[in-house]
Formats: structure tokens, C-alpha cells, sequence
């Protein structure tokens, strides 16, 4: 399990452990660096399946692609199956995080383990992790982005299903049930903490400005799985 303490890998950890699996968390608290391939193999001999729902925080394209191309190709030198949860609208990212995320896809495809790509859109905890990262005094400055986000506990319940499975390269993409403007869900989230802040939506220029504002929905073959926004945050 690569990224086990994450939004989705925690749940992946618990899913899995639920039904039965023994679950092996990669860290360099264990002796494993997935960055480097230090101690992979001996933590992964007999694994059946790997799930990698890794993350690097940045938006430096030259550093999220050499991040996600090297911890792919590490982890495809060892696993059995090779199970990648990727996002939903990047074809063609040419910069910043998406690029990583891209050049993750194709050293997936090119490595030598059997691979499943699973690609969701954001996750419910998206718009809460952008009110407290662009929150400056009374505003919260977002920027213009249509998603389906999806809770990350459904995510993970389909990356648990497709490592008991057999590789399947790309499958359908997951989203949640309704189409949202981000700028509306850091409202509501802002309003069931209690908290009034002004939340301003900003359209980002150039290529990847249009891609949040377009480009970043479910096509129509993409699963759509609940509860939606609103039930997520009154179960919470």
C-alpha cells in the first residue's frame, strides 16, 4: 500500500483490512522509500496486489513529473498488479500537478507489471483542504472549477475491488452523482463549520484555467457513485 496515511489511502488500509487482506503500508518508517526503491522488494515479496494512491504537493511541473515517473517505475519493478488511482480530465496536461499525474499514467503503461488505472474526479475533502489553503483574512479566493467530486471512501471501496481483482488497464472513471462550481462547495463547507468568510471564484487564464472550468467533469461511461456533497457533509 503506497500512500496508506492519505485522504484515500487510510480508507483503503481500513477497507481492506475489513475484508480480510493483509495489508502491508509502505513508508520509510519501514524500512521502504518509494522514492528511491530502497526496500521494496523484500516489503512487497508475495504482495498480490500493490494499490498506489501516492501524492507530492506541488505544482512545479518538472518536479511532479520526475516525483510520480520514478515512484511508478519503482513500484512497477516489483508488484504483481500494480492498482494507480489517477484524476479524472488530464489528458493532455502539459503543466503543473496534471503533468505529474500524466507522466504517472504513461510509466504505468510502459512498466513491466500487469496494471488497473483508476481515474475520480476530486473528493468530498477537496473543497475543505481549498478553504484552508487560500483562505487570506476574510476571503477565500477559488479558482473557477466545475467538478463531480465523489467521497473518498467510495474511491477507495473500488481500488480495494479492482486489487482482488485481475489487471484491467484503464477501467471507467468514478465521479460523483451531481455536476458542482467549487467556489458553491467551499460555501457550503464554510457554512456548516460556522465560519463567514467571502468566497471570491477567480477564472485562471490560459490552458489550464479552461481545463478547471471545463474539462475536469466525468465523461458519460464514468460510474457515478454517492452520497453527494450535501449528504457527506450533514453525515460527517
Amino acid at each position: 500500500m503506497a500512500g496508506a496515511t492519505g485522504v484515500v489511502g487510510a480508507h483503503v488500509v481500513r477497507l481492506a483490512a475489513d475484508a480480510g487482506h493483509d495489508v502491508a503500508p509502505l513508508s520509510r518508517a519501514t524500512g521502504t522509500d518509494v522514492a528511491t526503491g530502497a526496500g521494496l522488494a523484500d516489503a512487497l515479496d508475495g504482495a498480490d496486489a500493490v494499490v498506489d494512491v501516492l501524492n507530492v504537493s506541488t505544482q512545479q511541473t518538472d518536479v511532479a513529473q520526475r516525483w510520480f515517473r520514478r515512484t511508478t517505475e519503482h513500484l512497477s519493478a516489483v508488484a504483481r498488479h500494480l492498482v494507480t488511482l489517477s484524476i479524472v480530465g488530464i489528458d493532455g496536461a502539459a503543466s503543473g500537478y496534471y503533468a505529474g499525474k500524466v507522466a504517472q499514467e504513461q510509466a504505468l503503461a510502459a512498466g513491466p507489471a500487469p496494471w488497473t488505472l483508476l481515474r475520480a474526479t476530486q473528493f468530498h475533502e477537496f473543497p475543505g483542504q481549498m478553504a484552508r489553503r487560500l483562505g487570506r483574512g476574510p476571503f477565500v479566493v477559488v479558482p473557477a472549477m466545475r467538478t463531480a467530486t465523489v467521497a473518498a471512501a467510495e474511491v477507495a471501496a473500488e481500488l480495494v475491488r479492482l486489487a482482488e481483482g485481475p489487471p484491467q488497464g484503464r477501467v471507467p472513471d468514478l465521479a460523483g452523482p451531481q455536476d458542482a462550481e467549487l467556489a458553491d462547495l467551499v460555501r457550503a463547507e464554510l457554512a456548516v463549520q460556522g465560519k463567514r468568510r467571502l468566497v471570491v471564484r477567480v477564472p485562471l487564464p490560459g490552458t489550464e484555467g479552461r481545463r478547471m472550468r471545463h474539462g475536469l467533469l466525468p465523461g458519460p461511461d464514468a460510474r457515478r457513485v454517492g452520497p453527494t456533497f450535501d449528504a457527506w457533509l450533514s453525515s460527517r
